[in-house]
């Protein structure tokens, strides 16, 4: 992997908006070359592949493709994830499994297509679970099962993968985002709530991508300091 802040090529999942797109300003703010997959392109400039995540065959051909394209991988972050929020019984199934297969299953299928770029390159991952990764809340049950999902499968990486690519588990507690905008008024963070600023989530990320070969960052809860979601 390159020198930390030098040229090193970063893929971001979801990154055209929320926390991905701040990984995506810190990625190159420090010197290195952001590589985006989305639905939505990201900003100017940045190289990307359009890609519906919850088709995770077509993630994995999406990876494939953008690292062959682009020269190959340093670093993957998965910073894509959506939510709706409900009760089990009135969240349709087809919404519900949509949830889990972008938060968890798709995490999976782009770090597998990355795997040998990422193992050539001596490089890193971090994935991005929540503080809802390790607390269950009422009305988040699909949502739950795949941040504690993400923490599982990242864990099991990380053991897997010792000695060939470093693996950093996120778990990010609320941020200043779009996440909110389109659920229902009683699961929106109040006028009071305390959020975190996604710039100062992306320069964790930013952290555990400058470790070197054979030190890596496990695991990091970012949040805001009197945000209730944690512990």
């Amino acid at each position: 992997m390159s020198a930390p802040g030098t040229g090193r090529t970063v893929l971001v999942t979801g990154g055209s908006s929320g926390l991905g797109a701040a990984v995506v300003d810190a990625v190159a703010r420090s010197g290195g070359r952001p590589l985006v997959l989305d639905r939505q392109a990201p900003g100017d400039g940045v190289a990307w592949a359009e890609c519906d995540l919850a088709d995770t065959r077509a993630a994995e051909a999406a990876t494939r493709q953008l690292a062959e394209r682009e020269g190959g991988l340093d670093a993957v972050v998965t910073a894509a994830g959506v939510d709706v929020p409900g009760r089990l019984a009135d969240v349709p199934g087809e919404t519900w499994d949509r949830i889990v297969t972008v938060d968890l299953l798709a995490t999976a299928a782009v770090i597998r297509a990355a795997l040998p770029f990422l193992t050539a390159a001596r490089g890193s991952v971090v994935t991005v679970a929540s503080t809802l990764g390790v607390k269950a809340v009422s009305d988040a049950t699909a949502y739950c099962a795949a941040k504690f999902g993400v923490v599982g499968f990242t864990r099991a990486l990380a053991a897997e993968l010792a000695g060939s690519v470093n693996v950093t588990l996120l778990v990010p507690g609320g941020m200043r985002t779009a996440f909110f905008d389109d659920r229902d008024a009683q699961y929106r963070p109040g006028p009071d709530a305390i959020l975190n600023d996604p710039a100062h989530t992306a320069a964790a990320v930013m952290f555990a991508l400058s470790q070197p070969a054979g030190c890596a960052v496990r695991e990091m809860v970012v949040c805001a300091e009197q945000e209730t979601s944690y512990p």
